[in-house]
């Protein structure tokens, strides 16, 4: 088990054992696995960034979905649905018993497979906390999932990823909202034209 900590100004993140928080803060129940429970500085910032999208009735993807938890937030802001998508079975079932244990399994739905897997020009919002390198080989397939004026929030770079990132999604028509620079890593939110 891990001690339960805060994300962001609205979120704690919880082990199913601990009770609920009653400070006001939205609960993120997380079960400890091989693919985390929040801890690393890419998950923080995405989910700092969540906090202020407006994400009311929005559908989004999440690519790369590990146990869930940036799909789990969005929706406890608000968010109407999710597809997560995760190359892993392992990752899949982990995201899949974590959104039974925070009560929203009917809004997401979990998919093992590949971007390709998912529709273009039909999400409000697609996350996508994976690594740099991946960033740039799917980035002309990531542009087209969102709809026109959708947004794509892309973490998971390494420092040295980021301007090469940036660039090339705004030579695919993407606007640049917000580029923070973490410790190692980077988030870079952007909305497609």
């Amino acid at each position: 088990m891990y001690t339960p900590f805060t994300i962001g100004t609205r979120f704690r993140i919880l082990p199913p054992t601990a009770p609920p928080s009653t400070d006001g803060r939205i609960d993120l129940v997380m079960a400890r696995g091989a693919f985390g429970s929040g801890e690393h500085e890419t998950t923080a910032s995405c989910i700092e960034a969540l906090e202020k999208l407006p994400l009311a009735g929005a559908r989004l993807l999440d690519l790369g979905s590990g146990t869930g938890i940036l799909a789990i937030a969005a929706l406890k802001l608000g968010a109407a649905h999710a597809l997560c998508i995760d190359i892993s079975p392992e990752a899949v079932a982990a995201a899949r018993h974590n959104c039974a244990l925070n009560g929203i399994s009917e809004e997401i739905e979990h998919f093992n497979g590949v971007l390709a897997d998912a529709p273009s020009n039909a999400y409000d919002l697609v996350l996508a906390n994976i690594y740099g390198d991946l960033l740039l080989d799917l980035a002309g397939d990531l542009v087209s999932r969102p709809r026109p004026g959708g947004l794509l929030l892309l973490s998971g770079m390494l420092w040295e990823y980021n301007f090469e990132v940036r660039q090339t999604y705004q030579r695919l028509g993407c606007t640049l909202l917000e580029n923070r620079m973490l410790e190692e890593f980077s988030t870079v939110l952007l909305r497609k034209g």
